[in-house]
This record gives C-alpha cells, structure tokens and sequence, in this order.
C-alpha cells in the first residue's frame, strides 16, 4: 500500500498530461485534432477516471488508519532560506481528492452530450482537464507557497472557461468581471502569505499556528498584528468561495457552458477557499477575533445569496446564488469553530450541488429544441413548467437535489446543515438565527424553483410570454443579456446535421442522452446517502477528519436528545414552512406571488437587482478607475508619447540636415573649418 503514496502525484499530473496533449495537439494540429472528438473526450475521461481511482484508493488506506503522508523536494535555497515542494496525502487531502475527481469524472462525461454539436468541443475539455488538474495540485499541496501557485492557475482556468464563448460580449465581461474582483482578494492573500512568512519564517500550515501563537504569547507579536495578517489570508477564501462584499462575480461567471458552472460551484474553484481555511485552521483558531470575522462574514454571505435568489428568473442564477448561501454556511461553521461540519457540508453540497446544475443544463438543453438557442428564453423558468412529463429522469434527480439543499431528512444535506446549525447555536444565537432564517428562504426559492420548472403546464410555447421576454431583452441591448447555455455557432452546426426543414424548433421539450442523464443518476446516490456518514448516532466523518489532528476514541455517537430535537426540529420546521409557502404560490397558486411582490415593491427590487451591489460598485470603483485610466491614457499621449515622438522627430530633422555636410571632400570640410575660424575671430571683435 505504501507504494500508492509515492506515485499520489499523479493524480494531479494525469488530468495535466491529458490537457497537455489536447492542448499542443490544437497548437500543431488544429483541425485534424478538433476532428477527433471522441478519442479526445475519451482520452480526457480516462485519465480522470485513473485520477478518481486512484483518490478512492488513498482514501480506503487512511480510513485503515495508513499515518498520514509527506514528500518533498528543496526548490529553492539561498543561505538559511529555503522552499520547498510536494505533495500530502492525510485525511482532508484524501477526502477533497475523492471529491474533486468523482464530480470532475461526472462533469466530463456529461460534457460530451452538452457540448456534443459545440465547435470548441476538444478546446473545452483540455480546459476541463487542466482545470481539474490545477485544483487536484492544490489540494495535494504540503505548504502555503505552493497552494498559492496552484491557487492562481485554479484562477486562471476559471478565467478561460467563463469566458469560453469570448465571441459573445457578456461570457467576455463577465470572465473579466471574475479575474478582477479575484484579483482583489488574491492580492490580499497574497500580502497575508509575505506578512505570515516575515513573522513566523515558514510557508508550512502547522509550524506557522505554532510560532505565531508562541510570538503573540510573549507579546513579540501583538494580537491585533497576528489577526491582521490572518485576516489578510481570509481574503483570497473570501474571492474565491465568493463571500461578501467579494461575491459579486459568480452569478456572472454563469455565462459559461452549464459543465463548467457545474465544476465551479462543486468541487474546484468556491471548493478552493473552504479548503484553505480548513489548511490554515491552525492560524486562524487561536485568533478570536479572526474567527468572528470568518463567522459573520459566513453569515452575512449566506443571507444575502438566499433573499438575492428568491426572485431570479434565470434558473442558473438562481442556483448560483443558492451556492453562495451553501459557501457562507459552511464559511459560518468554520468561524464558529465547527471545523469538521464546515468540511461535512462541503463534500455533501460537492454532490447535490453537482447535480442541480447538471440537472439544469438537461432542461435548458431541452428548451433550446423548443425555444431555440437564445439564453434569455431557453434559461428563463417563466418559460417552462411541466418538464417533469416530457424529462422524467431529470425531475426526479432535481427533486433530490432540492430536498438535499433543504435539509429535509434523510437527505446528505439535512445532517450536514443541521451539525453546522447546532453548532452556531452553542457559539452565538444571533448567528445561528441568521443561518435558521436562511434555511426557510432557501427550502422557499429551491421549491419555487422547482414547481416553475417541472410541474404545471409547459408555458414554452406560449408567444405572450415569449413577447414580453423578447422586449425585455431588446431593453437591455448592449447589456449582458444572460449566461448562454449553448455557443450560438451551434444551431448553423445543428441545421446542417438535421437537414432543419421544420422552422428549427419542436412543439416539445425532450429529455436529453443517456451521457447527460447518467451523470445525473450517479450523482443521486451521494445526494441521498452520503449524509449517512455523518448522523450524530454514529459520526464517522468527525472521526475520521478529526484523526490527524486529535485523538478520538472510537466513533462519536453520544447523542443528547434534548438538544438534537429542538434543534433539527426548528431547521426541519423552518424548511417545511419554506416549502409549504413555495407549494401555495408555484404549484396549488393559491397565493398571488406578483400580488406579494406588487405589495412589497422595493423590497422585491432591492432582491431582484442583487442588493444594487454591481450599481454600487460601478458607481465606486468601475467609473472612477476608467475616468482615471482616461485620464492616465492621455497623460501617456500627449506627454509620454510626445516627448518621445518630438524626440524621433528633431533627431530626423537634424539627420536630414546633416545628411548635406557629410559630402566626403575634404576641399569641403576645410572651408566649413575656415568659415568656423572667421565667424569666431569675427564674433570676439565685435565683443
């Protein structure tokens, strides 16, 4: 078995191979490569699939009790200074293994129905490989130089695939949107890293929580400075997981191919800033004041995403939003010190997370048959409704995902949301009654978003509605119009496959191919089941991720009934609330949302515009950096640009000048020498 633990570096290296591949063969080779889609596809899925294998190996040997795992090589040394690089195999890198490769696997096999008539097919999956490869790097990465390496190429990928349609002008402003604002927390990572390294003299998690407490302990290091520099750390997580006031991005970065906001919202990029708090728990745990940062930012995160998702009409929005609140809960847990929920409630949402946005990328793909290849139609849930009749195999595992995230048992997500929950409640009420609250309103726009899609009567044909959509979106001309489902190269590509002799559309959506529904059935068995490993009758998860750190005698599974009752009752009793409100307005329509919404108008508004947070920032940031960058720009033409164009110009000016004298006679050059000599004599006469 200790043989696996020298080759574990290859389950990073094997998804970069595969990109590797695809990646020069579309340098060298671009057509020929772009033809063979599916040994490209293949290729790409096999790799991810030795990758997947090889994590579920790791984790059965550290569930044997195998001692966690260390190799690494010095990089770079000067004198006392010295870096080095590796991998780690312990118990929470094995466990963000298995979840990064079995989701990325999914995601890939999926791709190939989704991206099936795409012409940057090949293209999107050596970018799926590298992205997946770039986040295994990170997980498996001993120290915190060498996460913040693979921390940046997780940034960068995410920068290609958003913008993987850079042809439309929203996929290119919101790839750009993503890369700044990231930009803004990276760089404060950044800083934190320098400030953590000055104080403390190592890049490694344990030895940096252990001289930093010894330093403030003896007053070398004020409490204040110590929480400074960690607090500058908590900004890159804070980019990244999308937490406020940072989280303006990810209901942007939409614009990407359904795939990649699946990858990006499970297990890879929001996955990224969980995990480096969990790394760095260490530091930030002997910080009080840290760690309520962390809380309440988690809090705040959480209820903004659930009050934003309430109203949204475009059905990947509303799910990212439903991550960022998913992000701040487990954000919250880690504030409050439930370290072991907090990672609980990452690897569950990992799964049925996975599975509402593939779910929803089956549904848009079945709208596009019906209303075409526009976005704001084909991802509008006004539009739907009915689906479950004409996509059964995407309603049911939707409906599962959506009990999961609403806590409701036995589901992965209620054991998860509960622990975390109880937990907050011991620490502080006031943030627990926030996470309370968030549950209702997410069980309330999840059911809504469900009963708008899948039950009533299918509204995508009904022209008023499409009418009304269309006016909307010619409102908003130059604006970003919505994140696309499909590359509209793809429906010219479509018409000539299918010979299109009947107007383009069907009269009816359908349910798509068995490579997008598989992925989709899998995914529902972790969704239902993975919760299990985690009951407080028999906590194995808490056990197991607590191991490297603390010594656990057996299994916790003291329960006190007293405290579980109360406390899964309220978040069960809150869910159901959520969900009965949901079933009066979206499915029995006993209950007139737009009536409520008329009643409630600026608060309806204040939702549906996002908390005015991107009006907010371009009033304070966007259009002063630009008025400043224009003023900048000048300064660079007239003055910059002028200095050294007049500098061109008088030296091109003399040249030709010159160019006269330079005869090459010498009779010449003596009666210049001459004329010199006497205009000389004659000027020191006259003085």
């Amino acid at each position: 078995m200790e043989s696996i633990y020298q080759y574990a570096w290859l389950i990073p290296v094997l998804p970069l191979a595969g990109a590797t591949i695809l990646g020069v063969g579309l340098v060298a080779y671009g057509k020929t490569v772009n033809k063979m889609r599916k040994l490209s596809s293949g290729l790409i899925i096999t790799l991810c699939g030795l990758a997947m294998a090889m994590s579920f190996t790791l984790l059965f040997s550290q569930l044997d009790g195998h001692a966690p795992f260390v190799q690494t090589i010095e990089w770079a040394s000067a004198g006392d200074f010295r870096l080095t690089m590796g991998y780690t195999v312990d118990h929470l890198t094995a466990m963000m293994l298995v979840i990064v490769t079995t989701v990325a696997f999914f995601v890939m096999v999926y791709t190939d129905g989704y991206m099936s008539h795409d012409p940057g097919y090949v293209r999107f999956y050596a970018y799926l490989s590298l992205f997946s490869s770039s986040m295994l790097g990170l997980v498996v990465s001993p120290n915190l130089l060498q996460v913040y390496i693979f921390w940046e190429l997780v940034g960068m990928c995410s920068y290609l695939l958003i913008g993987f349609w850079y042809d439309r002008k929203a996929a290119a402003e919101a790839c750009q949107k993503a890369f700044v604002v990231n930009r803004v927390g990276d760089f404060g990572l950044l800083l934190g890293i320098l400030a953590l390294f000055w104080s403390t003299g190592s890049f490694e998690f344990d030895v940096m929580g252990d001289r930093l407490l010894a330093l403030v302990e003896s007053g070398s290091l004020s409490a204040a400075m110590a929480s400074f520099f960690a607090i500058l750390v908590f900004l890159g997580p804070v980019a990244k997981s999308a937490q406020f006031p940072l989280h303006v991005w990810l209901p942007d970065a939409m614009e990407g191919p359904t795939p990649i906001s699946a990858l990006i919202h499970a297990a890879t990029m929001v996955a990224a800033g969980v995990f480096l708090i969990a790394r760095m728990y260490p530091v930030f745990e002997e910080l009080p004041s840290t760690m309520t940062v962390i809380a309440w930012t988690g809090a705040v995160t959480a209820f903004i995403g659930a009050t934003t998702a309430i109203t949204q009409n475009d059905i990947k929005k509303g799910l990212a939003y439903s991550t960022m609140s998913q992000l701040g809960y487990m954000v919250m847990a880690m504030g409050v010190g439930a370290y072991g929920a907090g990672l609980f409630h990452l690897m569950t949402h990992a799964y049925f997370k996975a599975m509402l946005f593939l779910g929803s990328g089956s549904v848009i793909h079945g709208m596009e048959a019906v209303v075409g290849h526009d976005p704001a139609l084909a991802q509008d849930m006004r539009l739907m409704g009915g689906l479950r009749k004409y996509m059964p195999i995407t309603a049911f595992t939707f409906l599962i995902g959506t009990l999961a995230i609403c806590g409701i048992p036995p589901f992965a997500g209620f054991w998860s949301k509960d622990e975390i929950l109880g937990a907050t409640f011991e620490v502080s009420p006031v943030l627990w009654g926030i996470g309370w609250l968030t549950a209702g309103i997410t069980a309330f726009y999840m059911f809504r978003m469900y009963f708008s899609t899948f039950e009533g009567e299918f509204r995508g044909n009904d022209t008023s509605i499409q009418r009304e959509l269309k006016v909307a979106q010619l409102q908003k001309l130059g604006m970003s119009l919505g994140p696309g489902a499909m590359n509209p190269q793809e429906l010219a590509l479509d018409s000539e496959a299918h010979g299109d002799d009947h107007g383009h559309h069907s009269h009816e959506p359908h349910e798509s191919p068995w490579t997008m529904t598989f992925p989709l059935l899998a995914l529902a068995v972790p969704s239902m089941l993975i919760g299990l490993v985690g009951t407080p009758f028999a906590n194995y998860f808490e056990a197991f991720i607590h191991a490297p750190s603390e010594v656990i005698e057996g299994v916790p599974s003291e329960i006190d009934w007293a405290e579980f009752i109360p406390m899964a009752g309220s978040s069960v009793g809150i869910a159901l609330i959520g969900i009965t409100l949901g079933s009066l307005m979206y499915l029995l329509r006993k209950v007139d949302a737009g009536a409520i919404a008329n009643q409630i108008k600026p608060l309806y508004n204040f939702s549906l515009n996002k908390w005015y947070f991107d009006e907010i920032y371009d009033t304070l940031f966007v259009k002063p950096s630009r008025r400043l960058a224009r003023q900048v720009l000048e300064v660079d033409i007239r003055i910059v640009d002028g200095v050294v164009n007049l500098t061109g110009f008088i030296t091109l000016v003399t040249g030709e000048a010159l160019k006269y004298l330079e005869s090459g006679r010498v009779q010449f050059y003596a009666l210049i020498v001459f004329g010199a000599v006497l205009g000389l004599v004659l000027v020191s006469s006259v003085t």
